[in-house]
C-alpha cells in the first residue's frame, strides 16, 4: 500500500517519512487512533515505503519488485499478528502464523481499512472472542530472531494491539524494547487503556485523529456511483465523522435506499392504513418475482428502518444515518413504531428473511407478513391515541 492510498493524514505521512530520512525512526511505535482512521494503511504504506528499492520524497514506488510483494501483504519480510480463535479450519491451539491466508484474503475485501466486527465474521468464529496469545509472541520472537529474507527492514505489525492478553504481553517486553537491528514494530490500536502499561512504555507513540472531512468527501467523491444523483455525499460525510469504514457503510446502505426506499414506504403506508387490498396485494406479487437476494436485502432494509424509528423514539439522532427524504419519512412514521408493537415487528421480519434463505414463496411469505404488519401497525396507532 502506498501513502497516496491512505486517505487523509498528510501530517502523519510527513512525520513518517521525514524520520526515516533523517534516519530518526523508532524501532518500535504504537500507531493509535479510532476505527476507520487508517492506522493500518499507513503501518502498511510505512512498511512498503522503507524497503522500497527507489522511494521519492513522498512516497514508494510502487513498482519495484518489493512493493509489488508489499502491496499483495505477501512480502516474505512482513509478518502479521492479529487477534484470532479456533475455527472450522483451526479447532485448537490457534494462532497467527495458522490464518494468514484468511488474514490476507480479508484484507483484500477491506482495501487494508480493516474492524474487528468484520474480521471476526470473516473468520467465522461466532461469539468467540479473539486475543493475540503467547503462542503468537513465541512465533513472533523466532521470526525476529532469523535476519531479514530479501528486505533491508523486517517489519512486524501487530492489529488491534490492545488484544495481547497479558501472558503474550509479557514475553514481548524485551523484544519490544530491544528489537534486533533492522527490524520496525508497529503495533496498531484503538483503545490505549487496554494495552497493558509496560507495553506501551515501550513504544513511540504516533496519535491519529479521525479523517478530515475534506479528505473523506474527496476519497467518497471517487466511489459515488455514476448517475447516481441521490447520494448526498456531503451529508454522508459529516455523519460518518471521520470514519472510513462508516462512510463505506453510508454508501452502501444509500444504494440500497435509492432502491428500496419508494418501495418500502408504500409497503408501510398499505400496511399502517390498509384500505387498498388489490394495492397490497400486487405489491406482495411484485416482491415475489424478485431473486431472493433482493427479497433478503429489501428486509434487511426495512430492519434498517425500523431501526432508526426506534433510535427517533428515544432521541438518539446521532444514530440515524440517513438525511433528506428518507429522514423526514422516518422522523414521521417513527411514532407509530413503539413499545406496543416494535420487538414483534422485529421478529417477524427477522422470520421472513429466514424464510427466503430457506427458499419459501415469496408471494406467500409477502402475503403473510404484510397481513401481521397491519395488525402490528393498528397496535402501534392505538398506543399514540
Amino acid at each position: 500500500m502506498q501513502f497516496k492510498d491512505v486517505i487523509g493524514q498528510n501530517s502523519i505521512k510527513q512525520r513518517l517519512i521525514k524520520s526515516y530520512s533523517d534516519n530518526r525512526m523508532a524501532h518500535t511505535q504504537l500507531f493509535l487512533g479510532p476505527e476507520g482512521s487508517g492506522t493500518l494503511p499507513m503501518a502498511l504504506a510505512f512498511a512498503q515505503y522503507v524497503n522500497c528499492k527507489n522511494p521519492s520524497e513522498t512516497d514508494s514506488c510502487g513498482v519495484c519488485p518489493s512493493c509489488i510483494k508489499f502491496q499483495k501483504n505477501s512480502h516474505a519480510d512482513i509478518h502479521f499478528y492479529f487477534p484470532n480463535n479456533t475455527t472450522n479450519s483451526v479447532k485448537k491451539n490457534p494462532e497467527s502464523v495458522l490464518l494468514l491466508n484468511y488474514w490476507r484474503e480479508y484484507l483484500k475485501t477491506c482495501d487494508n481499512y480493516a474492524q474487528s466486527s468484520e474480521w471476526f465474521n470473516f473468520l467465522g468464529v461466532g461469539n468467540k472472542q479473539g486475543s493475540i496469545n503467547v503462542r503468537d509472541a513465541k512465533n513472533l520472537i523466532e521470526k525476529m530472531s532469523m535476519k531479514a529474507y530479501e528486505a533491508k527492514y523486517k517489519i512486524i505489525i501487530i492489529w488491534m494491539a490492545e488484544k495481547l492478553n497479558m501472558d503474550a504481553s509479557n514475553k514481548l517486553l524485551k523484544t519490544l524494547e530491544e528489537p534486533p537491528p533492522n527490524t520496525l514494530i508497529i503495533l496498531v490500536a484503538e483503545r490505549y487503556e487496554l494495552i497493558i502499561p509496560t507495553v506501551r512504555s515501550r513504544a513511540q507513540l504516533v496519535k491519529f485523529n479521525s479523517i478530515d472531512i475534506d479528505s473523506l468527501i474527496s476519497a467518497m467523491l471517487k466511489l459515488k456511483i455514476e448517475g447516481d444523483a441521490n447520494l448526498n455525499i456531503d451529508d454522508m460525510a459529516r455523519i460518518a465523522n471521520g470514519n472510513w469504514n462508516e462512510a463505506l457503510k453510508l454508501i452502501n446502505e444509500t444504494s440500497l435506499e435509492n432502491e428500496f426506499f419508494v418501495p418500502l414506504r408504500n409497503w408501510l403506508r398499505l400496511c399502517f392504513a390498509p384500505k387498498d387490498y388489490k394495492a397490497l396485494f400486487s405489491f406482495n406479487q411484485e416482491m415475489s418475482r424478485l431473486g431472493r437476494e433482493k427479497q433478503k436485502s429489501f428486509l434487511q432494509y426495512a430492519l434498517t428502518v425500523i431501526h432508526f424509528c426506534v433510535m427517533v423514539n428515544v432521541n438518539n439522532y446521532q444514530a440515524v444515518k440517513l438525511a433528506g427524504e428518507e429522514f423526514d419519512f422516518v422522523k414521521k412514521f417513527s411514532p407509530f413504531i413503539n413499545e406496543a408493537n416494535q420487538d414483534k415487528i422485529y421478529e417477524i421480519i427477522n422470520e421472513a428473511i429466514y424464510h427466503v434463505e430457506r427458499n419459501a414463496h415469496g408471494g406467500i411469505l409477502f402475503t403473510d407478513l404484510s397481513f401481521k404488519l397491519v395488525n402490528l401497525m393498528r397496535q402501534g396507532r392505538q398506543k399514540t391515541q
